[in-house]
């Protein structure tokens, strides 16, 4: 046992509030507990681009979305970011993010894509003969 700021003793693991980091709340309670996303078969690693989808309707608070979904809503409003972009944005892990992305897809709030791997993206080679035929027409 140790004592606290106030001169009472305190029992180790007891202490919910970090005076200097505030409130803790663990990683499952902002989950629900689960560790994977809803949709099986989506894959957001972190250089997946995660793009909102303007056509779906405002999500709000009759859609069961937390404020870390629309945190993330919000953050990709401006413009498509990576899921790494988005875990510093919101300030949450890595896995934390995937979940509520996934629940985020399913509602259809998001589209995640991948960028091309390199191997897939033209050769330096064709792109300048593409530009000098360009140029001579």
């Amino acid at each position: 046992m140790s004592q606290d700021s106030n001169g009472g003793t305190r029992v180790p693991g007891s202490q919910w509030y970090d005076g200097e980091a505030g409130p803790l709340v663990r990683p499952y309670a902002l989950t629900g507990g689960r560790t994977r996303p809803g949709l099986a078969g989506v894959h957001c690693d972190l250089i997946a681009l995660v793009t909102l989808n303007l056509g779906a309707p405002r999500p709000g608070y009759d859609m069961g979305l937390g404020p870390e979904h629309r945190a993330l809503i919000e953050l990709c409003r401006t413009e498509t970011q990576s899921v790494a972009e988005l875990a510093a944005g919101v300030d949450l892990p890595v896995g934390v993010v995937r979940v509520l992305l996934g629940d985020l897809l399913e509602l259809g709030c998001v589209f995640v894509s991948r960028p091309a791997p390199p191997g897939q993206l033209p050769d330096e080679v064709v792109l300048r003969e593409v530009i000098e035929g360009l140029r001579g027409l």
